[in-house]
């Protein structure tokens, strides 16, 4: 089985995730199919149906959570001082031939959340900035072609 990375944070969003989906989302499900039942004839119930497509969904992300969780490594914070980056290390880069600073925190792939600044360790971007320092310019081979960042801080 394949090692995930979750920062703290993450882990326990996922926790807290699961738990909710055993426990009330699993007894709202139950309801629903319960009182379409009751309805009397379900071969053309589409709220029965709409339940036990749901009711399926829920138990596939119950089975996708428990098996994250149980692989997850928890990314401890790095020492300070460290200005390798890691896993858990938030990057200030700026690509070559721009003038912005891009501000990343390398997260393991299920955390991963682009919008949010929280790129994957096996993004194209997160994979070239591992092991590098503060200064380092560094080739990121990207689907849409090669180019170049520059390390500014490293936390």
């Amino acid at each position: 089985m394949t090692t995930s990375f979750l920062t703290r944070e993450g882990y326990q969003k996922m926790q807290e995730e699961l738990d909710f989906l055993r426990t009330r989302k699993r007894e709202e499900i139950a309801n629903r199919l319960h009182e379409a039942m009751e309805g009397g004839e379900l071969i053309e119930n589409a709220e029965y149906e709409a339940a036990k497509n749901e009711q399926a969904f829920v138990e596939g992300r119950i089975k996708e959570l428990e098996i994250l969780l149980a692989t997850a490594r928890v990314i401890e914070e790095k020492p300070k001082g460290d200005d390798c980056v890691a896993v858990g290390s938030t990057v200030e880069i700026m690509e070559e031939g721009t003038t912005e600073n891009e501000k990343y925190t390398i997260v393991g792939a299920a955390e991963a959340s682009p919008s949010d600044g929280k790129i994957s360790n096996e993004s194209p971007l997160g994979k070239a900035l591992l092991n590098h320092r503060v200064g380092d310019r560094v080739q990121v081979d990207a689907p849409a072609g090669v180019f170049f960042v520059k390390v500014l801080k490293v936390s």
